[in-house]
């Protein structure tokens, strides 16, 4: 386990940094302490910054969410999310024209105006999509019924958002990704669109502009943000409190005992070249 005391200290060996937002910058309601200047302090430092969320929601509503709570988006040099790539991908080629979507609170706006009928008989649907849960209201057993009927129809689901977990200030929550890996499980095709998968790691490297030696990603999620980052060829930062912070037993901004970390690491999907408490300055 490599532990840093701060961001500074990554940003004498990186140029180019690839920043999650929940679990790293904010909590979904509040930045984290230190957040928004660390974010500061790394622009003044000269250094590329690309925010990398697998949000289901588009981009240009990301950037705006994070100004309203605090942070200075002029210090991002770009922001990619899985939604938006989702987006793009089924203008340019849907799998048909009735899309039958799992959605949070009946919000549809990801898809919206790219030419897709939304139906709400799934037995009326061309494909599935994977926009957002109920989660924690209804849970990925209450969506059973749904998910074995799209298998029997043979229907493929696209995911724009492949997360499990959904870090909150209320704590853990089941992911809409969930759907996807129990629709899999039942036999069902996936398209997924977002981290670890590393198709959505070439706009965020572009984006830099840097060598792939002098980038790295910093999340709080080994399965998404560590597992993504090696896959993508690129190193990469854990904070542990996040969606890990009960399996270590440490809060947010704490780093885990040595016992723990390697009890979890055993196991874990991906290693991290580094561990942060927090994205500090």
């Amino acid at each position: 386990m490599r532990a840093l005391p701060d961001v500074a200290s990554l940003a004498r060996l990186f140029d180019g940094f690839i920043l999650d937002q929940w679990g790293v910058l904010h909590d979904g309601i509040r930045p984290y302490p230190g957040a928004v200047d660390c974010l500061r302090e790394l622009h003044n430092a000269g250094k590329r910054i690309v925010v990398l969320s697998n949000t289901s929601k588009r981009e240009t509503e990301t950037l705006s969410l994070m100004s309203e709570i605090g942070f200075d988006t002029r210090c991002i040099d770009a922001m990619v999310s899985a939604g938006e790539e989702a987006r793009a991908a089924l203008k340019q080629s849907p799998p048909g024209r009735r899309c039958y979507a799992f959605t949070r609170s009946g919000d549809r706006s990801l898809l919206e105006g790219i030419g897709l009928d939304f139906v709400e008989r799934l037995e009326e649907a061309d494909f599935l999509a994977v926009i957002g849960s109920d989660a924690p209201a209804r849970v990925v057993a209450d969506y059973e019924r749904d998910l074995r009927a799209g298998v029997t129809r043979g229907l493929p689901m696209v995911c724009a958002n492949p997360d499990t977990a959904r870090f909150t200030p209320q704590g853990l929550t089941e992911g809409q990704g969930v759907l996807a890996l129990r629709y899999e499980a039942l036999g069902g095709k996936v398209f997924y669109y977002g981290k670890p998968h590393a198709p959505i790691y070439r706009p965020c490297l572009s984006a830099l502009g840097c060598s792939t030696d002098k980038v790295v990603a910093i999340g709080d999620s080994v399965d998404h943000d560590v597992l993504g980052a090696a896959r993508a060829g690129i190193a990469s930062a854990l904070i542990p409190g996040g969606v890990h912070g009960a399996e270590l037993g440490v809060a947010w901004g704490e780093l885990p005992s040595q016992a723990a970390w390697r009890r979890f690491a055993a196991n874990a999907a991906a290693q991290p070249d580094y561990l942060l408490a927090a994205f500090n300055w």
